[in-house]
């Protein structure tokens, strides 16, 4: 399937020189959203996955459909200040500044193995934090997946080592 029939370009949003990739309008398609979800699955089943780990917020949307599917748990990475439990943060920087996620302390056992997932793979900010956190906590990454990459903005290199599934690639 072309997944890029069903991604929007937005021009300067959420500034100026920055052209966004909406992936609304695949999410509005039930079935494309399900084909999507689905490569995801299907490239995740022999990596014996235990837990699937989504930054937030997009990260949730596509990671939580792949968990359901698969039958493990989801464990949420989100700002600090988010989650109401005891955590373990990291700073990382972002296409557009910097930031720190975090990660309940109990949600991954030690061993157990996570497929990271989110909606865009950029710069590797964001995904180089969250293997950080999954690492932290004893963690092994089994794999990374995405709907999108950005390739001209080099985010695979921070996932040197990691197993990457990108659906469509600009």
């Amino acid at each position: 399937m072309d997944y890029k029939e069903h991604i929007a370009i937005v021009q300067d949003w959420p500034k100026e020189g920055i052209t966004f990739k909406d992936i609304t309008p695949l999410m509005d398609n039930g079935k494309v959203f399900k084909s999507a979800v689905d490569e995801i699955v299907d490239y995740s089943k022999d990596k014996e996955i235990d837990l699937v780990v989504g930054p937030e917020a997009r990260g949730f949307i596509v990671g939580c459909p792949v968990s359901y599917a698969l039958e493990v748990g989801f464990a949420p990475v989100r700002k600090e200040g988010k989650l109401p439990r005891e955590t373990i943060k990291v700073d990382y920087g972002l296409e557009y500044g910097k930031d720190v996620l975090t990660i309940h302390k109990d949600a991954i056992k030690p061993g157990q193995r996570v497929l990271i997932v989110d909606d865009l793979l950029a710069t590797g900010g964001t995904i180089e934090a969250t293997i950080a956190l999954v690492e932290q906590l004893g963690g092994v990454v089994a794999g990374c997946a995405f709907l999108v990459e950005l390739t001209y903005l080099d985010g695979r290199e921070k996932l040197n080592g990691y197993d990457v599934l990108t659906l469509m690639q600009y």
